[in-house]
């Protein structure tokens, strides 16, 4: 007895060191919350490394996103704005590592990103007219520019696990599986060789990807989608994760970055895509044409 007690102990010290070794890692996600306003950020001035879930409230009334990017060689925050007021290419000199894209005044949307330890800036890259020039302009050359610093260690822990995956190229966005009903995590990876973008809509009824552009390059009428957020800005290798939450309906994914070839929006060679998001699942072919250039 005292034989079979002991091999039972045993067995099952055995089977918890297995379980214990192949259980998964739980690490914590740091969670962060950035206000945006007109025009500035309630955001703090650091944050701990690791793997990070940014909320953007847009508290608006205007149109704002969070783009996370870090100066290269030596540049600086002057130096950033300076190339933002051109109103032309974004600088290589920085990379873009993503956040949360453009949401509904009054309402949220999220991004996962893995920050290293270094030094960035919290900034919104959206344009708008001026009031008093009527020249489009970046919000960051408004004010819209926030310095964090991210401390403490690379971690080695990975991003939390998707349900699917976009891929960005030049031009087109390429997808692992469609888009369906309900909330879902996406991984957006960018493959190509230039920044891209994920600006997500819900489409009016009637209206098609193609209408949404057209509509930002000129504004008349009631607007043809809703935004829905996405993620803003990514540099070639950047990947990060998104959560979505969809009714079905007609959806589309549209990229405004301008090109540095012909300083045209993405869109124009093409990059985007209508989506039909059924009960269950469906994806309509790419949709994609060009048209007049126009910028957000």
């Amino acid at each position: 007895m005292k034989q079979l007690i002991r091999f039972s102990l045993i067995a099952i010290a055995a089977v918890t060191a297995v379980a214990w070794r192949q259980a998964p890692r739980r690490t914590a996600i740091h969670e962060l919350t950035i206000v945006a306003r007109d025009y500035g950020f309630d955001a703090p001035d650091s944050v701990p490394a690791g793997i990070t879930t940014i909320h953007l409230e847009n508290h608006g009334p205007g149109l704002h996103h969070v783009e996370i990017v870090r100066l290269d060689s030596g540049h600086t925050t002057e130096d950033f704005i300076a190339a933002l007021a051109t109103n032309g290419p974004l600088p290589t000199w920085a990379t873009y590592f993503g956040g949360p894209n453009v949401p509904v005044p009054g309402t949220e949307a999220t991004a996962t990103l893995d920050l290293a330890p270094g030094h960035y800036l919290v900034t919104c890259l959206v344009h708008s007219p001026d009031s008093a020039t009527h020249r489009l302009m970046s919000h960051a050359v408004r004010g819209m520019v926030h310095p964090l610093t991210v401390t403490g260690t690379d971690s080695a822990v990975p991003l939390p696990r998707a349900d699917m995956t976009i891929t960005l190229v030049d031009y087109g966005f390429g997808m692992s599986q469609p888009l369906v009903a309900g909330k879902q995590v996406i991984r957006v990876r960018n493959a190509a060789t230039q920044f891209h973008e994920i600006f997500l809509v819900r489409l009016a009824p009637g209206k098609t990807v193609n209408d949404v552009p057209a509509w930002v390059h000129d504004p008349a009428g009631p607007p043809p989608a809703v935004p829905l957020g996405g993620l803003t800005p990514i540099s070639s290798g950047v990947a990060l994760n998104i959560t979505v939450d969809l009714a079905p309906g007609e959806y589309g994914l549209i990229c405004f970055i301008p090109d540095p070839g012909d300083g045209k929006p993405h869109f124009v060679h093409g990059m985007m895509r209508q989506i039909t998001v059924g009960p269950t699942r469906g994806a309509s072919p790419a949709i994609g044409h060009r048209m007049a250039s126009g910028d957000l």
